[in-house]
């Protein structure tokens, strides 16, 4: 019987050393004990992301991942991603960040968390000019290339007539081409990877349509990662005071940044 309180004692001791390593153990403290951030890019988003005639990953979102890790003072891993499985990426500890292209809404603001914006973006449907858009009830009985799992999928799904036929595709890459060849009427893709293609394939002679979000770029953080979000937009505020947005933003994008929202 004497010996039950010095049990009870070391029985607490335990479970409260193990509940403080535990809460210790963050991301931030795992990136900086190994040296090391796995951070998920797009590779098939140009200018945001793509793969250069190096075969090496450049863009806008391949940039701020470099400045993140070089702020951090550790070693930078790409992930490449697709829209469709960043998001399960970070959740499942596959990615530390997601710089890509990522927006904003409410049905992700439920599983991940958001930093402050880096970056200018905005999504819309484009088609070519002979064809009279002016309105979502003018896309009725068209077709429409998408990226799965993208914020233009899923915006269109909110403002697309019944009887437009949405083909989704499981990357950038893949919904451009099918536009290109004829696949489909329209495409619903960012402003900047439309004119891209409408550089690349002037024949098409692809227009802006309608306006489906303005979308700037925010990188994912895993839920419960406080000190890693608080870290990213202490870098993300330094980059914007000392011009470092603004560069990648004119550098890729040609023109600058902005008003960025926090």
């Amino acid at each position: 019987m004497q010996r039950r309180p010095f049990l009870h004692t070391s029985l607490a001791l335990v479970t409260l050393f193990g509940a403080f390593s535990a809460q210790a153990q963050t991301a931030l403290d795992g990136i900086l004990a190994k040296k090391q951030i796995n951070i998920a890019i797009p590779t098939d988003y140009p200018p945001y992301g793509f793969v250069g005639t190096d075969m090496a990953p450049q863009g806008l979102d391949i940039e701020m991942a470099r400045l993140i890790a070089a702020k951090l003072g550790v070693k930078l891993e790409l992930v490449p991603v697709t829209s469709a499985n960043r998001i399960p990426y970070l959740q499942t500890k596959k990615a530390d960040l997601v710089i890509s292209t990522l927006g904003k809404n409410p049905e992700r603001e439920k599983v991940i968390n958001f930093s402050a914006a880096y970056a200018p973006f905005y999504q819309a449907v484009f088609g070519p000019k002979a064809m009279a858009v002016k309105s979502w009830e003018d896309l009725a009985g068209k077709t429409v290339a998408v990226t799965r799992g993208a914020m233009e999928d899923q915006e269109l799904g909110k403002v697309a007539p019944a009887s437009l036929q949405i083909k989704r595709f499981e990357d950038n890459n893949a919904t451009v081409a099918a536009y290109v060849a004829g696949q489909t009427q329209l495409i619903a893709t960012s402003a900047s990877a439309a004119g891209l293609m409408a550089q690349r394939n002037p024949q098409l002679g692809a227009e802006y349509k309608l306006l489906l979000k303005d979308s700037p770029c925010f990188i994912g953080v895993a839920k419960g990662e406080d000190a890693l979000l608080a870290k990213v937009n202490e870098i993300i505020a330094a980059a914007k005071k000392d011009g470092s947005i603004e560069a990648l933003s004119k550098k890729w994008l040609g023109r600058g940044a902005g008003d960025l929202p926090l």
